[in-house]
């Protein structure tokens, strides 16, 4: 349920009409804009009659919202959530999502191989204007006889890129009990095969960090909604939403990439939403094709996968660009936010 309240009312009555709700044993989420004020409540409301709110002087309206997910839902929050990855450090540039103003690219390697590989690459995408440094330290890998990541070390080297570069890092976490090794991640990244573990959703809820939501692999927008409502309820509500694709019955890509959900969420969440063509088609030339719609489209930001060798990649060759590549692609994608008065 919702109350929007008026605009001349006064803190203390507010504060009051808070006091009130919470008594009756519900949560609150409050967000505020220029003109209005809007308290979102949290937990079971079926028993309360949104005409009984209307009684207080402080209420313009009441009205119950029918989603299932609440805290991700634009109706709680009418303004766009923006967020600041990788600020407060010496020597690191936050980047932003979800302003409205900039397309921010993640780019880097599929995989974390070895030290010289992960920095080249990070000097290569910085050079061509990437925002965030992105690269696996753990992997999930269909076959259990794949290259399954550095883990710890793979952190490691990480860290080292960015203490070079400046570049904030966005790795993924696939198991609750390595979260302790994650406090130099700017971003953590929830992969398509987990987006649905609830646990260690609740616990991203605890970390406060931004997480990058990945759309499962048969996922709807709202269950990916209702996994981003789990890590806003557990108290993180730096969310980044990621649509990469899902599977159809067609195999001439890897995956679908579904470009009507960045309009579609951004009107009916306040959460940004980034695309990754890379794992969309899994396949090299393609990527640019879909990075260049993704932008013209409305996109938050882009993650885009960059190997200074990849032909000789541990993991996903054949979708990852050359640093040439992805420098050529930036140039075009520039134009394209042109367009619609952003910048990379």
């Amino acid at each position: 349920m919702i109350i929007v309240l008026k605009k001349d009312a006064g803190e203390k009555e507010v504060d009051s009409f808070i006091s009130q709700v919470k008594e009756k044993g519900l949560g609150v989420h409050i967000s505020k804009g220029v003109d209005k004020t809007i308290v979102g409540l949290l937990g079971d409301t079926s028993k309360l009659d949104p005409e009984d709110f209307l009684a207080n002087d402080i209420v313009e309206t009441a009205e119950r919202v029918s989603a299932p997910y609440k805290m991700a839902s634009r109706s709680f929050h009418p303004a766009n959530t923006v967020i600041v990855v990788g600020g407060n450090q010496t020597g690191v540039t936050p980047a932003v999502i979800g302003d409205g103003k900039s397309v921010p690219l993640i780019a880097g390697p599929c995989s974390v191989e070895n030290e010289e590989q992960i920095l080249d690459a990070a000097r290569a995408v910085k050079k061509a204007g990437a925002k965030m440094l992105r690269g696996g330290a753990y992997k999930p890998r269909t076959s259990p006889y794949s290259f399954q990541g550095l883990g710890v070390e793979g952190l490691r080297l990480l860290s080292l890129a960015k203490k070079e570069t400046g570049l904030p890092i966005c790795t993924e976490l696939m198991a609750i009990s390595e979260l302790k090794y994650f406090e130099d991640v700017d971003m953590i990244q929830v992969g398509a095969r987990n987006f649905q573990n609830f646990d260690l959703l609740k616990e991203l809820g605890k970390s406060g960090k931004p997480v990058l939501l990945k759309r499962g692999l048969s996922g709807t927008i709202d269950e990916l909604l209702m996994s981003a409502e789990y890590i806003m309820a557990s108290g993180n509500e730096n969310v980044i939403l990621c649509e990469r694709g899902i599977r159809t019955y067609d195999n001439y890509t890897r995956n679908c990439l579904d470009l009507s959900a960045v309009p579609y969420l951004h009107k009916v969440s306040h959460l940004p939403i980034v695309i990754d063509p890379s794992h969309a088609c899994g396949i090299r030339w393609m990527v640019g094709e879909l990075a260049k719609a993704a932008v013209a489209i409305g996109a938050d930001g882009l993650e885009i996968e960059v190997h200074c060798n990849p032909e000789k990649a541990l993991s996903d060759a054949s979708q990852q660009l050359t640093p040439g590549q992805f420098e050529a692609l930036t140039e075009k994608l520039t134009k394209i936010a042109a367009v619609d008065g952003k910048t990379l």
